[in-house]
């Protein structure tokens, strides 16, 4: 058993995470480091995996995606769009498309499978709007799965539909470039080639693996909000995983066997991190990374994620904002105690980082009340 302390494990995960002062090389190890960077957000993928890759900007983390290929857009964690290192594609689908899951009340399981098999036929060569896939699963299947009876959004949406989230998981489809603002679907294998999802009983204990590798310390039931699927699922592959006890300050947790801890302490650290930036979703406990007023500032209903937060040597120290016109960017920081002068000219200087990720010509910098409310 390890003994680590909070201060100990917060330097492992910011150096993990390629926040501390090396960062990481390119956006595809930032990806893979950090197990995927939420991008619901365009711009906050963009900016969560630029201030983790030194002199990036969001063309450098376009072009790894759109032209490279390194990342794939696709769902990750909690179902949610997510920016994935493309080599580790296989790992995703092959412990995701094994998490039980009831099929869907609009599809028998027969008729699931046969809409996942016309999703990855349709776009193994081709990047489909929502309706040119509609049409071509239709062809495929039947009228039957074209019938709108799948309510959403004050719509209703065609019944393959139902089966997405299943298509996604299995690696059947991921997101295409945008035409215009329309999203599109495509094949996996236009940016693995020769891609197959791991045998899952691999695939779950190396995705906790990872996991611990950039969160740990932690539980089973931290993994299992985390990547949002059953508890007893999550401890199964605990279980399996091979895996240290650590008692961090009295708490019990798991760690990968032999898996070292951070040699350079975490003070210094003055990171401003966008919405749904993963250290702030995948750290826990909660009360380590938001101590204090933090709680209530910088957490929305206690969940993390829907405020930007201003991190300081590992904790949240506060929430920003941006606002752009044309070219130029203007940032409010709003700390939760007084900046030191040098933790000051730290946020100067992050500010000026995060207007060259965004590309900004020039950025204003602001210390005061954000007004804002939490993004949805």
């Amino acid at each position: 058993m390890t003994s680590p302390t909070w201060p100990q494990v917060t330097a492992r995960r910011l150096h993990r995470h390629g926040l501390a002062a090396a960062g990481l090389p390119d956006p595809a190890a930032a990806a893979a480091a950090i197990c995927g960077a939420h991008a619901q957000l365009a711009s906050a993928a963009e900016l969560s995996l630029g201030v983790r890759v030194p002199g990036a900007t969001r063309t450098t983390v376009r072009d790894a995606l759109w032209r490279d290929r390194t990342l794939v857009k696709t769902r990750g964690p909690r179902g949610t769009v997510h920016l994935l290192a493309a080599a580790d594609l296989p790992l995703w689908t092959g412990a995701l498309s094994a998490v039980p899951a009831a099929p869907p009340d609009l599809l028998t399981p027969d008729r699931l499978d046969a809409v996942v098999a016309a999703v990855a036929d349709a776009v193994a060569g081709a990047e489909l709007t929502v309706d040119e896939l509609t049409d071509a699963v239709v062809a495929r299947t039947g009228p039957w799965a074209g019938d709108r009876v799948m309510d959403a959004f004050q719509d209703r949406w065609p019944r393959w539909r139902a089966a997405e989230s299943a298509a996604f998981r299995r690696g059947a489809v991921c997101f295409g470039p945008n035409r215009g603002r329309r999203t599109t679907y495509t094949g996996p294998r236009r940016w693995l080639p020769g891609f197959t999802p791991l045998p899952p009983a691999e695939a779950g204990p190396l995705l906790v693996t990872r996991y611990l590798h950039a969160y740990g310390p932690s539980t089973p039931a931290h993994f299992a909000r985390w990547l949002g699927v059953p508890p007893p699922w999550a401890a199964a592959q605990f279980a399996a995983a091979g895996l240290a006890r650590a008692d961090v300050e009295g708490a019990e947790a798991w760690t990968a066997a032999g898996d070292p801890l951070a040699d350079t302490p975490a003070a210094g650290t003055v990171r401003l991190l966008p919405y749904f930036d993963a250290y702030v979703i995948g750290c826990h406990p909660r009360e380590q990374v938001f101590p204090g007023r933090a709680a209530q500032r910088a957490l929305a209903g206690g969940q993390a994620g829907n405020y930007p937060v201003l991190l300081i040597d590992g904790v949240a120290a506060g929430v920003w904002h941006q606002r752009r016109t044309g070219a130029r960017l203007a940032i409010t920081v709003e700390p939760l105690t007084d900046l030191t002068a040098r933790q000051r000219r730290a946020l100067d200087a992050e500010a000026d980082r995060t207007a060259g990720i965004l590309e900004a010509s020039s950025v204003t910098l602001t210390i005061g009340p954000v007004p804002v409310g939490p993004h949805a």
